[in-house]
């Protein structure tokens, strides 16, 4: 006989309660924030200022489950206890691969601090990079260099010197493939890391002086004693304003930060991507934790001796496809897709149908009839025939009505269709795009829905090509690029509906090449016959190939994208907006957004959207600032 304390009418609580109370409570006390918000969902984790997201726990619970979720919890507590988000952003190098080295050993710094304190931690850190790297068996029999991260491999070396701990078997041949490398040339660079695992200062000059010896350091190296100085003059300048306001900057700072991670399997949608996912998913409980974010997030303005981008080149476009959804799975698998797309998102669709809803209303109030009168010709004024009878020598009179600012208008939605896009972000996008197109197909305004990514990781024909060619230097993007159209801009919604439920579709999100994609959404725009044209980019990392970053300087891709966006931006009709999903796109775009969860994109692109519509078009209202590009 089992005897239970619940009042009548209370719920039982879910078995996962009490472990969420207590990983909860563990990481208020290790990031000293007894105000830190915790929370749990079918997402991937998060870290926003004071509020951190987690994983649900799955429903069968097992001792490594555990470990793996306490291990994420970890992480982060210890990233708000140990980490300034605002010196780390100082003390940043500006190059892509460096940057992404840069991040990934302040993580290793921050678990080694907690680590070293404290077993329980360590052992959690340990099953979660265990975790991290075993999930797809991607890593387990690499024995190319290429397909190994060097940021991953240099942070494991850097918790191997702080720690002790040996890399996880998972992520033994990352290692393994760059230890020799780095061994030679950055050894006694490692070595010396220890002594300066309390002071985030001291620690990132000694990486900076790590990435000299590999090679990766950029003209902007760090001056100590200026760089000294300023921390001095800033730190009494902190003081003399208070604490709290230090605190406030510090949070603001870490409010755009998100800890990316391939969160977990057990997610209810059960949307899972191909195995084989490439490095930029590599989950890194850090502030840009992903190599496409890592590489991106809080970096310097561009040098302006830096070629602006005519030298970008695809080392071949054999393999590439424009492809339109139907053409990639049949019929019936969409209509399968789109059915899943619309069960895990129904309660969604009812948020962004309300926000659509006032869309249109926004704009149908704009569609109000005005009109000119006393014309010469036109359609003819009944109000005035009266006038016409009793004074036959009146002429007739005429009336024409205005046009509204955006009935001549198309809107291209572009998806960034790339793997860390998987789970919430994608199917959250394909639902508000979708939403939008019906709404404004009601508005009488055309709507283009297209996505981009590539057809392999790491490299696909175009790789094979180059290897087989002798691998020559410099050789450009070396990957196949897939453009998809989901919905043409003359096609009916009704008609193009389906076709949204692809991105569900297991294995179709891969890499992501920016630059090309937002050029090839701008050239089908310019073909159009309207006379207002607007493309909204929707997106959540920096632009991220393995195969061409890894034969190509570091700010290659990221280059090319900022080039282009400068192109449209200034020297096109087309209206350019940007959304970022936990990626900071205002410093690439002049007219951007940057949300921290996908839950918010719905109600951004039609807020954004309805801006644009109530303004006047571009030509009168574009300011004639000129963004400094690289």
């Amino acid at each position: 006989m089992s005897i239970s304390n619940r009042k009548p009418g209370e719920k039982k609580e879910a078995p996962a309660e009490p472990l969420k109370r207590s990983i909860a409570g563990a990481m208020k006390a290790i990031a000293r924030k007894p105000d830190l918000e915790v929370t749990f969902a079918s997402d991937r984790p998060a870290l926003m200022g004071d509020k951190a997201r987690l994983p649900e726990p799955p429903r069968r619970l097992t001792t490594q489950d555990v470990a793996v979720l306490r291990g994420n919890a970890d992480a982060m507590a210890l990233r708000l206890a140990c980490h300034d988000a605002v010196l780390h952003r100082r003390l940043a190098p500006e190059g892509q691969a460096a940057r992404a080295v840069f991040d990934a050993v302040e993580q290793a710094r921050v678990e080694s601090i907690g680590s070293r304190r404290m077993k329980g931690v360590a052992s959690n850190i340990t099953a979660m990079l265990e975790d991290r790297y075993h999930r797809g068996g991607k890593y387990e029999d690499i024995t190319d260099r290429a397909d190994a991260p060097l940021e991953d491999a240099v942070a494991l070396m850097v918790r191997e010197r702080l720690t002790g701990e040996r890399p996880p078997p998972a992520a033994a041949k990352i290692v393994e493939l760059w230890r020799d490398f780095v061994e030679d040339r950055a050894g006694r660079d490692l070595d010396g890391l220890l002594k300066n695992i309390e002071s985030q200062r001291d620690f990132a000059r000694s990486i900076r002086e790590l990435l000299s010896s590999l090679d990766m350091a950029d003209d902007s190296a760090l001056n100590p004693e200026d760089d000294e100085s300023e921390e001095e003059n800033e730190s009494d300048q902190d003081q003399q304003q208070g604490e709290g306001e230090s605190e406030q900057e510090a949070q603001g700072d870490r409010a755009e930060v998100e800890v990316s991670e391939d969160a977990t399997d057990e997610m209810e949608d059960g949307a899972t991507e191909d195995s084989d996912g490439p490095t930029g998913e590599m989950p890194e409980e850090a502030e840009e934790a992903d190599s496409e974010n890592a590489a991106e997030a809080w970096r310097p303005p561009s040098r302006h001796n830096e070629a602006r981008g005519p030298d970008y080149k695809p080392f071949t476009t054999r393999f590439d496809e424009v492809i339109h959804a139907e053409d990639l799975c049949d019929s019936d698998e969409l209509t399968r897709l789109r059915a899943y797309l619309d069960k895990q998102l129904a309660h969604l669709q009812g948020v962004v149908g309300r926000l659509a809803n006032r869309l249109q209303r926004r704009l149908m109030a704009q569609q109000n009839r005005a009109w000119e009168f006393d014309l010469e010709e036109g359609s003819l004024d009944p109000a005035r025939l009266p006038r016409v009878v009793m004074d036959p020598f009146q002429p007739l009179s005429f009336k024409q009505e205005q046009d509204t600012n955006f009935r001549d208008t198309v809107v291209t939605l572009l998806l960034d269709n790339s793997g860390s896009m998987r789970g919430r972000p994608i199917t959250v996008a394909a639902t508000c795009a979708d939403i939008l197109a019906r709404t404004l197909e009601r508005c009488g305004v055309k709507v283009e829905i297209l996505g981009f990514t590539t057809r392999a990781w790491k490299g696909g024909q175009a790789r094979e090509s180059w290897l087989q060619g002798g691998k020559p230097a410099n050789p450009g993007r070396l990957n196949d690029l897939r453009h998809i159209i989901y919905k043409s801009a003359d096609a009916p919604w009704r008609r193009a509906r389906k076709n949204l439920g692809l991105m569900m579709r297991e294995g179709l999100l891969k890499e992501n090449i920016d630059g090309e994609a937002l050029d090839w959404a701008h050239k089908r725009l310019l073909g159009r016959p309207e006379q207002r044209r607007i493309l909204m980019v929707i997106s959540d990392g920096a632009p991220v190939d393995d195969s061409t970053l890894s034969v190509n300087p570091g700010n290659y891709l990221e280059r090319h994208l900022r080039f282009i966006i400068e192109e449209i931006e200034t020297r096109s009709p087309v209206e350019l907006i940007a959304i970022g999903i936990g990626h900071d796109v205002t410093r690439y775009y002049r007219r951007a957004v940057t949300i921290v969860d996908a839950e918010e994109l719905g109600g951004v692109m039609t807020e954004k959207l309805a801006e644009l519509f109530e303004e006047n078009p571009p030509q009168a209202t574009r300011a004639p600032r000129r963004r400094a590009f690289a």
